[in-house]
């Protein structure tokens, strides 16, 4: 049976610059970064999501430096990346056919943003039938404004998105609990 897929959802440079709100969970790319070490050691799938803009001017406009993957994330030659122009992965790309003609059935979410890209691609694995996973502290988002016009911080609005998936599209999890399902898969 195939190993979990790590799914590393927009870790690019535009989601470093200093003009964006202020955001939480400020060590997720290192939680990320360990993550996908043991993926990489224990040879499971990766795969890298880039947000590739069609306005231009914008930060992740193809060419552009935000459009680049962080350097630290960045995907081997052999790892397969997803370029998306929406926050979810599988609208207009091929991710779900690459999953399943390797026999894949669980996806493992980390990246950003919690309430945009990993709630928008979690919602539709969780409704295309794989198991889905995101892993809370290897996600983050930024500090946003609520529909009522409410100021709400960045670990507010992560923890609404989290709760909009938990049970109903996939299970959060933390990244102990990570590594011990894609642990119990090898054995």
């Amino acid at each position: 049976m195939p190993l979990p897929a790590l799914l590393l959802i927009d870790m690019q440079r535009g989601m470093q610059m200093p003009s964006l709100p202020p955001r939480n969970n400020p060590q997720a790319e290192h939680v990320i970064a360990q993550l996908l070490q043991v993926w990489r050691a224990r040879g499971a799938p990766v795969v890298h999501m880039r947000h590739l803009s069609r306005t231009v001017g914008s930060v992740f406009w193809p060419g552009q430096v935000g459009a680049e993957f962080q350097p630290e994330l960045a995907p081997f030659a052999h790892e397969h990346v997803v370029d998306k122009h929406v926050p979810d992965a599988f609208v207009h790309s091929n991710l779900e056919r690459w999953l399943h003609v390797r026999g894949i059935s669980e996806l493992v979410l980390v990246g950003v943003s919690t309430n945009n890209s990993v709630e928008a691609t979690a919602r539709s694995a969780g409704n295309l039938g794989f198991a889905t996973y995101v892993v809370a502290d290897a996600t983050f988002t930024f500090a946003k404004s609520d529909f009522n016009g409410v100021p709400r911080s960045a670990e507010e609005v992560h923890a609404m998105a989290l709760a909009n998936l938990q049970d109903e599209y996939a299970h959060v999890l933390n990244s102990a609990a990570a590594l011990q399902l894609l642990a119990e898969a090898a054995i």
